[in-house]
């Protein structure tokens, strides 16, 4: 059966920003710049980008074009053992994709709240207690009744992905990352040509970019510069293997490579500095200092910025505005996410895309309800930390380990140059080989450590091992089980049919 393939390079790099660029770059990427030096910030940023960011992803690239398949086939071909990784790669995106679509959800919810700010003025209250429904609850595993209120958002979610992967590559994902990227650059820029003239919005962007460089010699800030651009790069949990699978024979690797991590780390840069316009305003509305008001994560999407949004000129314009671009961000996340999960099926099963899509999408649905309950922000919040902080960082450093060490990189650096506009020289084989599994070594230890003696969030220890710990081992003895399972006859007569 014929690889699918992009119909055009623009839609290939469309759909590979769209799911680099998600909800991470909108509220995690601002706070961190200001946590860690303003403008200072962009300096370490600018170095783990360039060491790490572009080398990693020109080799995930180049492994998805020169191997054509998801990241279990990838694996596979370079060596049958090593195909485990690419199970435990899956199951890291499969686990994204059931929690992340609950944030989608409630993007879908606020979006239609927003016209009205139906959220009234208490937005904390709002969001804990009459939206999410949290009451008293203090316990990840204690789930409660699904909300239909957040359920169906979700539903209407989980429908317009199915729809992207059902159409296949070109019909559907690439049309659909066409539509939605340019879409989601003009709502941004629109939102920051309105919000930039507002009272206070200058003094917020000096509290982003006013640089500190005494932090520059601080190593947790470096740290979290290599930790911002693994997280936002889509790279390590098997979606950029399966999209760069679908890439014609000749395609310039390197150049695109380049062209997804710029764009990605631009748009990072953008939103930020809608986002601190927007706390600029806020805080000079409230006569409150900016370090009142500056938070991140889910607390910046539906507290601060819904309170930010009542206090606009025509809010029933600029709120939708904002809402409508965070679902856009967070869907061509999702289906970036559950693409990677559809193709492995595919090709190790030999499902047809349709039939692989079906079940994804099914079982995914089934799931993610659990996101849907009383208890489900905790078990998000809990189930997100393990994923990010430890399964994608561990997933990461072992596939740098096998590319760096156990195979042939220089296959790789070949592959990519001989296909490629521009080559790229020895410090391609350098940061991957040394400087990026040195600092992800670092942060892993470092949060693991931090884990086991400080525990998470207040959590229970035993919601800690089972819902932590458990989860992430269960997902490594699954991706070995597989593995084992799996017959070696297999990849080599499809290496002998694709050579």
């Amino acid at each position: 059966m014929k690889r699918e393939q992009w119909g055009s390079r623009a839609g290939f790099i469309l759909a590979a920003v769209g799911s680099a660029i998600g909800l991470g770059n909108i509220w995690r990427f601002p706070y961190m710049a200001y946590e860690n030096g303003g403008g200072a910030f962009f300096i370490p940023y600018l170095f783990a980008m360039l060491t790490a960011g572009i080398p990693f992803m020109i080799m995930e690239f180049g492994m998805g074009h020169k191997y054509r398949g998801s990241a279990p086939r990838t694996f596979a071909k370079l060596n049958k053992k090593y195909e485990w990784l690419g199970w435990f790669q899956v199951s890291i995106a499969a686990i994204i994709a059931v929690y992340y679509v609950a944030v989608i959800g409630w993007a879908i919810s606020y979006f239609n709240m927003s016209f009205t700010q139906s959220w009234g003025a208490d937005t904390n209250a709002y969001f804990f207690g009459e939206y999410l429904k949290l009451g008293d609850n203090n316990s990840p595993s204690k789930l409660g009744l699904v909300q239909w209120h957040i359920a169906i958002p979700m539903a209407i979610a989980w429908a317009i992905t199915f729809t992207a992967i059902f159409g296949g590559i070109k019909a559907g994902i690439e049309r659909a990352s066409k539509i939605m990227m340019p879409l989601l650059f003009l709502m941004v820029v629109a939102l920051i040509a309105r919000m930039i003239f507002l009272p206070g919005a200058l003094d917020g962007l000096n509290y982003l970019f006013q640089p500190d460089f005494s932090k520059i010699t601080d190593p947790k800030v470096w740290s979290a510069a290599y930790g911002q651009i693994f997280f936002t790069l889509s790279v390590g949990f098997a979606i950029m293997l399966a999209y760069s699978s679908y890439l014609p024979e000749k395609s310039d690797v390197n150049n695109n490579a380049f062209m997804t991590v710029l764009i990605n780390c631009g748009f990072s840069i953008i939103a930020g500095i809608l986002i601190f316009a927007i706390l600029g305003n806020m805080a000079h509305e409230q006569a409150k200092p900016l370090t009142e008001v500056v938070t991140s994560g889910v607390g910046l999407a539906f507290i601060t910025i819904p309170a930010a949004i009542n206090l606009l000129p025509a809010p029933y314009i600029l709120g939708p505005v904002f809402f409508f671009a965070l679902v856009i961000a967070g869907l061509s996340s999702h289906i970036s996410i559950i693409e990677a999960v559809t193709s492995a099926f595919i090709d190790k099963l030999k499902w047809s895309r349709k039939v692989a899509a079906s079940v994804v999408c099914g079982v995914g649905f089934i799931v993610s309800m659990s996101f849907a309950t009383n208890g489900g922000l905790l078990l998000l919040d809990l189930v997100d930390y393990f994923i990010n902080n430890i399964a994608l960082l561990a997933s990461c450093i072992a596939e740098l380990f096998i590319m760096g060490w156990l195979v042939k990189l220089t296959d790789i650096h070949k592959h990519v140059n001989n296909i490629s506009e521009f080559t790229v020289g020895q410090w391609f084989k350098i940061c991957l080989r040394f400087l990026s599994p040195a600092f992800l070594i670092v942060i892993l230890g470092t949060n693991v450590v931090t884990t086991l003696t400080k525990g998470y969030g207040g959590y229970a220890q035993s919601d800690l091992i089972m819902l932590g710990w458990g989860l992430i081992a269960a997902m490594l003895i699954i991706a070995i089980v597989i593995n084992r399972a799996s017959s070696p006859a297999i990849v080599i007569n499809e290496s002998i049919k694709e050579a």
